[in-house]
């Protein structure tokens, strides 16, 4: 008899295992079987129930009408070497489901640095060079200066600039702003010349937060002015 053909034999023979109804031989080459094959120990595991549920039925005794049901708790195999075998293969299911777990954080957590590496990319738009940490980057130098108001104007407020490839970047936060609107932001250069970085209308209390920018480099930049629409100055931040 081939080996494929010695194991569904012993397959065939697991209810009567379970039932007591095999003989002492039979018994013993299912117990030996057993301890190697885990395809047979998977289906004891699902069979185990059985016994416990034909004794729960009425008349289980007599089912059919026919001789009384034999499922003796003194037959061969006992109890303690069926929950033996099962206690094995369970704790053999106990193992692989750890590693798989095991596994599957692994990869969960190379997904995540995966996403972090991505995320930095896009915020720093692409542009970290090869070979380059985050930590040797260039930072970042704002500007900050305070506006001071025109004669007769009551301006007040704050201007940051951030330098940029393409130029400069203004956040302003003004108030007690007078006059009509619109109002104008201007940068002036170093050498003179103006450029319109802003533009925003009537507020109704005369404040103000608005972002613009600049063609001009940060270091180029002499001065930051407000206006009225006729082209009164209201204050001036000087960048030094």
């Amino acid at each position: 008899m081939s080996d494929l053909e010695e194991h569904d034999a012993l397959h065939r023979l697991l209810g009567g295992y379970l039932l007591g109804g095999l003989d002492e031989a039979d018994t013993d080459r299912l117990d030996e079987h057993l301890h190697d094959c885990a395809d047979c120990r998977a289906e004891l595991d699902r069979l185990a129930p059985v016994p416990e549920m034909l004794q729960r039925l009425p008349d289980a005794r007599h089912l059919g009408g026919g001789a009384p049901l034999a499922v003796s708790p003194t037959a061969r195999p006992t109890q303690q070497n069926i929950e033996g075998l099962l206690s094995r293969m369970r704790a053999e299911k106990t193992k692989e489901t750890r590693v798989n777990r095991v596994r599957w954080l692994a990869a969960a957590a190379v997904v995540m640095i995966a996403a972090a590496a991505i995320g930095y990319g896009i915020f720093t738009n692409g542009r970290v060079p090869q070979g380059t940490t985050p930590e040797a980057l260039p930072s970042v130098e704002l500007v900050t200066t305070q506006f001071e108001s025109a004669p007769g104007s009551g301006l007040t407020g704050s201007a940051v600039l951030t330098p940029k490839e393409w130029g400069v970047a203004i956040a302003l936060d003004v108030s007690r702003m007078s006059g009509n609107g619109p109002f104008l932001c201007l940068m002036r250069s170093k050498g003179g010349g103006t450029e319109q970085s802003a533009v925003w209308g009537d507020t109704g209390n005369g404040s103000a937060k608005v972002n613009g920018a600049s063609s001009f480099k940060i270091g180029d930049v002499d001065a930051v002015l407000i206006t009225d629409r006729d082209g009164k100055v209201l204050g001036t931040a000087s960048v030094t």
